[in-house]
């Protein structure tokens, strides 16, 4: 790249958590950031060198946006892909590029991607109604999901036996084979567009079963050397068959006799990488712009053991955001607070995290467990 990264705009589509933070990032690189959202009160608003509140569903309102800036990427793949296509036609850089955002918005296409390219996943069946549903090939029960638009849990359901399916999305949607997972686990690739690929240690994710959000994150793994390996090779493959540019975020299952298969991607940064702030030499952050502006990538190296809780709205509580016990918490040593400028809580919304570093991983375990009984967002 001939500027140099301190000349440069970047249009961030999405102005959420995963925005604020990369914007946090990019501060260290005197970057000028653009961010749409429409939401006017948007997380990134009051740090984006610019903020416009938009839709970026929207064909003119993403256009017209992205020409403002030098080099586009997302925080969220609900965007207009033909916008992105154009923009990338008349020289602008699109990172992750929208073909590969196209690919990911639709869970059918993503599913059919793995099997064209030998990624190991589960069984599946795509499925346009629930006439179709109910002479599905895939045996009760299974998970039926819908091809756009899911995110956090949404979008996702269990269909135990037939008559689950009075229940069921009445849309385009996924059949996946039940999987008798033993952990869930994650890997965070990063590749620029020289073709440079670096992977972040896998990490290990505990659910909140209700939310169906990630609850715990763990860092690093304590599984065998040789399951790591192969996690991190399927991520690299993945990068490698989509000639992606920018972050994209694998999640897998490790099965009970010990196959690691493919549930989905995301092509930005993720959940899963969150305690990289504090936990590794680079963040997910800082890697992404390396990535997008085609930068030496860093290393990914886990300085210690780090333990992520999300900061989840608590049920019963829709109104401004209180934060009850931040004090006890943030009188332990080795606890990061990131809260998300987000004013208003409802259940299980995303309003933080908390990241704890630890050298010794029980006792990391043991500090998160006490925060996620005294932390709570009420309102």
């Amino acid at each position: 790249m001939a500027k140099q990264i301190s000349d440069l705009k970047l249009g961030i589509l999405g102005g959420g958590q995963l925005g604020r933070m990369l914007i946090q990032e990019a501060i260290n690189y005197n970057l000028t950031t653009l961010v749409l959202d429409p939401d006017a009160d948007a997380p990134c608003k009051h740090i984006a060198n610019y903020f416009e509140c938009g839709s970026i569903t929207d064909y003119d309102t993403v256009y017209k946006f992205g020409k403002k800036a030098d080099v586009i990427t997302i925080e969220i793949e609900k965007v207009n892909i033909e916008a992105l296509d154009q923009l990338e036609k008349e020289g602008k850089m699109v990172y992750p590029q929208a073909r590969v955002i196209r690919l990911i918005q639709d869970k059918g296409i993503q599913k059919q991607f793995f099997k064209e390219n030998d990624i190991p996943t589960s069984h599946f069946q795509l499925v346009n109604t629930k006439e179709d549903m109910l002479h599905s090939t895939i045996p009760f029960p299974y998970m039926l999901k819908q091809r756009k638009d899911g995110y956090d849990g949404k979008g996702v359901m269990r269909i135990n036996d037939a008559e689950d399916l009075e229940h069921a999305f009445d849309s385009h949607c996924l059949i996946e084979e039940l999987v008798d997972f033993e952990k869930e686990i994650a890997v965070i690739v990063s590749r620029n567009s020289n073709g440079d690929v670096k992977t972040f240690p896998m990490v290990e994710m505990e659910f909140n079963a209700e939310a169906n959000l990630v609850e715990f994150l763990i860092s690093p793994s304590t599984y065998p050397d040789h399951i790591q390996e192969r996690a991190e090779t399927i991520a690299k493959n993945i990068a490698a068959a989509l000639n992606v540019t920018g972050l994209l975020a694998v999640e897998m299952f490790i099965t009970r006799d010990g196959q690691i298969l493919v549930n989905e991607l995301a092509p930005r940064p993720h959940n899963s990488g969150h305690h990289t702030i504090e936990g590794n030499y680079v963040s997910q952050f800082d890697q992404q712009l390396r990535s997008i502006f085609n930068l030496p990538l860093g290393d990914t190296r886990a300085i210690s053991n780090a333990v992520m809780i999300n900061l989840l709205g608590e049920k019963g509580h829709d109104g401004v955001a209180k934060y009850q016990g931040m004090e006890k918490v943030m009188a332990i040593d080795g606890v990061y607070v990131h809260l998300y400028g987000k004013k208003y809580t409802k259940p299980f919304r995303k309003m933080g995290h908390i990241t704890i570093v630890d050298q010794n991983r029980e006792g990391a375990i043991e500090k998160a467990n006490y925060i996620k009984e005294t932390l709570k967002v009420i309102s």
